[in-house]
């Protein structure tokens, strides 16, 4: 079995020393720049009110979108405000001793449970707990997709059944068809029951794809199921072209965002570890220059303890490759390239 994340350390080992060139590296903020998991410009008040001891924004910003139906950004800022409350929580205590019933505050503390329970010793024990916490945030306001997103997590947590899945799932897709949440945990969960079984992940984010709306972050799903058969070694039993078709439609997806835009980050990221790890470096670049300023942790954290500090490492690392990958080198890729063998595309640098 290929060890994916060992062979990026490695290939950030072999470049980190050397200086990228100052024509490549233009239109990449200075490292000094670079922020990790950068709030937005509503999430980033109601974190520093929390700070403060003041729960208020947060609940403002969470009713918003619900009354609005942003579901998107409504379990992006849940799962920032549950790990916030993580390590200061008193803001949050505080809010749920003012709305116990709140579908908001519900749906933080089925989230934040959830989290702890994942990371716990105890985790089959705490999981169990958190059914409750989970079915009181689903009953709270039945349009919203989001809980049902952490009831199909708690159901990979507790190894549910093929009928349990299927239940949750037709309830998120009910509320949101598009849902890009839902679809993760969903991923997550087949990914897991099936053991491994790449090729019916990759089918089941592929059919997904094929009918999101254009621009929906679900178009990324086939990535996400090729970072998962990379991760786990399983690349060369799905084929290069499945891989290389999930970052295509990726690459497609980011270019309908604009660069530096901090929503498509997080894709932008994934979508750059991919194409690094398929050694299409200049595609790699490209995506890095769209990336701007934000990195997020995500998929950094599951190859070393500074993500940060790993995504500055291999960026620099990714401008030195680009001129030298021009010049053939005697090592092989990293996988094989089934019927590309010998090509000279733009991908074989």
């Amino acid at each position: 079995m290929v060890d994916t994340m060992a062979l990026l350390r490695a290939f950030i080992r072999r470049t980190r020393m050397a200086r990228s060139s100052s024509d490549l590296a233009a239109g990449l903020p200075a490292d000094g720049e670079v922020l990790l998991d950068a709030p937005d410009e509503h999430l980033a008040p109601a974190l520093v009110a929390a700070a403060r001891g003041d729960h208020g924004p947060a609940a403002k910003l969470l009713a918003a979108t619900r009354e609005t139906a942003e579901w998107e950004d409504r379990d992006r800022y849940v799962t920032r405000l549950a790990g916030f409350a993580r390590s200061r929580g008193e803001w949050f205590t505080e809010w749920c001793a003012v709305a116990p019933d709140g579908p908001d505050a519900l749906l933080v503390k089925a989230e934040l449970a959830l989290t702890r329970a994942w990371e716990s010793p105890e985790r089959a024990e705490l999981l169990r707990r958190t059914g409750s916490l989970i079915t009181a945030a689903c009953e709270a306001d039945p349009r919203d997709p989001v809980p049902w997103r952490v009831a199909l997590d708690h159901a990979r947590g507790t190894a549910a059944g093929h009928r349990e899945f299927e239940r949750l799932w037709g309830e998120a897709v009910h509320r949101s068809p598009h849902h890009y949440g839902c679809h993760v945990a969903a991923l997550r969960y087949l990914a897991s029951s099936w053991r491994g079984s790449h090729s019916e992940c990759l089918d089941f984010a592929e059919t997904a794809a094929q009918d999101a709306l254009p621009g929906s972050l679900v178009q990324a799903l086939p990535l996400r199921a090729a970072f998962t058969c990379l991760a786990d070694g399983g690349g060369a039993v799905v084929g290069r072209d499945r891989l290389d078709a999930a970052a295509d439609r990726a690459i497609a997806l980011s270019a309908l965002y604009e660069a530096a835009d901090p929503w498509p980050a997080e894709v932008r990221n994934l979508l750059t570890f991919v194409l690094v790890r398929l050694e299409r470096w200049e595609e790699a670049l490209t995506q890095l220059r769209m990336i701007g300023p934000y990195a997020t942790s995500f998929p950094w954290e599951r190859v070393g303890d500074d993500p940060l500090g790993l995504f500055l490492q291999l960026r620099e690392s990714v401008c030195h490759e680009v001129p030298s990958r021009r010049v053939p080198r005697s090592a092989g890729p990293l996988l094989p390239r089934s019927g590309r063998a010998g090509s000279t595309s733009a991908r074989a640098h």
